[in-house]
């Protein structure tokens, strides 16, 4: 049985419960994704499930990808998703979000966070920047020292500095399912999600000890 399925981030919004407190939630649109390939350990060496989620146009699409996919689809995005095992998955098979989750699971969401383009390391890591006074005139935001000059003689490698900041995966894990809208595929999410708006995330549900 598939855990976790692939959608995409819509936004956020406020959910109103039956109490009449509201919580801010994320709306994310799951699945539905089909089956596109079953691994199984005795031919693979691993037993996995591949889904297909999102159309594009067949054009956009290779004859090597065309012929994996033996007329399903196409699919903008092909992704292996955490199972359980493969008992019951079968190529063609639709997964829809209300076949795996409910109200008040909780799962783990991955996406890419927001690109920021070059920033400093006020801005990315949070350093309180120079003195303001005393001669300091220039330097507030400056790093400060990245390391001694004979020893070690160089710059020692995840030393935090400005650069690139976002745009990579992200990962938050239990987060609460607030509800689930089977007809239009959408799960709420209490709180935020990595991504921007209409961008891919993968959900998944987090395992129980």
């Amino acid at each position: 049985m598939l855990r976790g399925l692939l959608g995409t981030k819509l936004g956020m919004t406020q959910y109103f419960h039956e109490d009449g407190t509201v919580s801010a939630v994320t709306a994310v649109q799951v699945g539905p994704c089909t089956v596109t390939q079953v691994k199984t350990a005795s031919k693979d060496g691993y037993e996995a499930v591949q889904v297909g989620f999102g159309a594009v146009p067949a054009k956009r699409l290779n004859k090597p990808l065309l012929g994996h996919l033996h007329g399903q689809g196409p699919f903008r995005h092909l992704q292996e998703v955490p199972s359980a095992g493969i008992e019951g998955m079968e190529a063609g098979k639709v997964i829809a979000v209300g076949d795996i989750f409910q109200v008040g699971d909780r799962v783990r969401i991955s996406g890419v966070s927001k690109g920021k383009g070059f920033a400093g390391v006020v801005k990315r890591h949070h350093f309180h920047g120079s003195p303001k006074t005393h001669g300091t005139n220039d330097r507030w935001r400056a790093p400060g020292s990245i390391g001694s000059t004979t020893t070690p003689g160089r710059v020692l490698k995840g030393r935090r500095m400005a650069g690139q900041m976002g745009n990579k995966k992200a990962t938050v894990p239990n987060v609460k399912v607030v509800a689930v809208d089977p007809q239009r595929n959408l799960l709420f999410l209490k709180g935020s999600v990595p991504g921007a708006p209409n961008s891919l995330v993968l959900v998944w549900k987090r395992e129980v000890a």
